[in-house]
């Protein structure tokens, strides 16, 4: 079995190159097949992982262009495996999640002004899925809307704060969707790429649109809206 593996080191030239590797053994996740290489091929390749059983996130990478952990997923032949997009690369499959996640506190995704609440087993299981979020940045990586604009929030911090808008706990659920207006939830296209990219079954995309319903509830709409041309322009700023 035949894979590749698209490499980097800042320190060397070129700083990008690819190398096939030859694993003997079939039926190995791709975490697996990582540590063989590095133990009995290359010990320089560079990865990381921490529970390998698909539950901290740490093994994100993109195989085939398409994003996995690599704790779960069953290497193939002719793999072509590379690091996550639209983070700073480290080295090898190595990235640096620090502007992802810097994205939670831009975004006020977190239980802000707590109050007293009795949750009934209903409004538990209403945000249940996105409490499984576990911040594998597969859903960012996947984003379109990252390639043009590296200060969109993102997939898994909108998920969130829809995940503590809809929390009773939370007494002002306002000013989470005031910090959500701006390379926000507006700014999403709905394609539904994050959707297909997480590993937990969230649907990033369902969440941005209850966000976009909340933000209207408390008078915000879309300010794209005023641009739009429906074919006819009848002036006044409004494009119609």
């Amino acid at each position: 079995m035949n894979i590749t593996i698209k490499r980097f080191d800042r320190y060397k030239q070129p700083q990008h190159i690819e190398m096939a590797y030859k694993i003997e053994t079939e039926g190995l996740t791709l975490l697996q097949a990582l540590q063989r290489i590095k133990s009995t091929i290359d010990p320089t390749l560079t990865f990381k992982s921490g529970c390998k059983s698909g539950i901290c996130g740490t093994c994100g990478v993109r195989v085939n262009g398409k994003e996995q952990l690599a704790c779960g997923y069953k290497v193939q032949d002719g793999d072509v495996i590379e690091a996550l997009n639209y983070h700073t690369l480290k080295r090898d499959l190595v990235v640096d999640k620090s502007h992802a996640l810097d994205s939670l506190a831009r975004a006020k995704a977190y239980l802000g002004s707590y109050q007293k609440a009795n949750i009934t087993i209903e409004e538990e299981k209403r945000i249940e899925l996105q409490s499984d979020c576990i911040l594998c940045s597969s859903c960012f990586c996947a984003c379109p809307v990252m390639a043009v604009n590296s200060d969109f929030l993102g997939p898994f911090a909108l998920t969130r704060v829809y995940r503590y808008a809809m929390d009773r706990r939370e007494a002002n659920p306002k000013e989470a969707i005031d910090a959500i207006q701006k390379n926000g939830v507006w700014d999403c296209t709905l394609c539904g790429e994050c959707t297909v990219a997480c590993p937990q079954g969230i649907n990033p995309k369902m969440d941005i649109m209850n966000l976009r319903s909340l933000s209207a509830q408390y008078g915000y709409n879309d300010p794209n809206f005023a641009t739009m041309s429906f074919g006819v322009d009848f002036g006044n700023g409004f494009g119609f």
